[in-house]
């Protein structure tokens, strides 16, 4: 890279031959969620190494109501909030409950969003107030009310809900862990206090609290 060089290998074994082009100088720009996949080598030579950290909350509602303008949606302040606040501070994610709870607007309202239909769009697509699915619902329902709270192993949860342990791996389990409803150990994975309580199961006596 530093030389602006591309060496390529043409052929097999023996008779393979190397061929070096020459490469007008460039910047190279990557963007990775897995940085700790790429090799060392590579990895130090990019000058600049920057982290994108999930959006706050009122930047989440700037982008709700740009999009629903471009959607042309009229949307309340507050609407625009219940949707943000059940995003995982994600754009994309965002984008995606916007357009549903739009849909549910024009079928069940006047085509406008507002706090009360965001509400009953969104808990039509069980989500809740932190941005849980059903899925995350059913892991966490799993570890605390089946397996009474862990340790239990990633395999046995994917079983259980009839999902991919990749999937729950790299979809779930990071909102999950950010939130602090679960943790990793070396036996399992484990249900939190926190955790828990958002279930409204009292740890302590097994039983809910409401």
């Amino acid at each position: 890279m530093e030389d602006y060089k591309l060496d390529i290998i043409i052929g097999k074994g023996p008779s393979a031959k190397s061929i070096r082009i020459d490469i007008t100088p460039f910047t190279i720009i990557g963007a990775t969620t897995r940085i700790g996949l790429i090799a060392s080598p590579l990895r130090d030579r990019f000058g600049v190494n920057l982290r994108l950290d999930y959006y706050k909350i009122e930047n989440i509602v700037k982008i709700i109501k740009r999009s629903a303008d471009i959607l042309g949606l009229g949307i309340t302040e507050k609407g625009a909030a219940i949707i943000g606040k059940r995003c995982r501070g994600t754009p994309r994610i965002a984008n995606r409950l916007l357009k549903r709870v739009r849909d549910y607007a024009l079928i069940f309202g006047d085509g406008n969003i507002n706090e009360v239909i965001a509400k009953k769009a969104l808990k039509k697509l069980d989500i809740d107030i932190l941005g849980l699915d059903i899925i995350d619902k059913k892991i966490l329902d799993t570890i605390v009310n089946k397996f009474d709270g862990g340790p239990v192993g990633v395999g046995t949860i994917a079983v259980s809900i009839g999902e991919e342990v990749n999937t729950i791996e790299d979809v779930y389990e990071p909102y999950l862990l950010q939130l602090g409803f679960i943790k990793r150990t070396p036996k399992g994975r484990v249900a939190t206090d926190l955790g828990c309580k958002h279930l409204g199961v009292n740890r302590n006596s097994g039983t809910k609290l409401f």
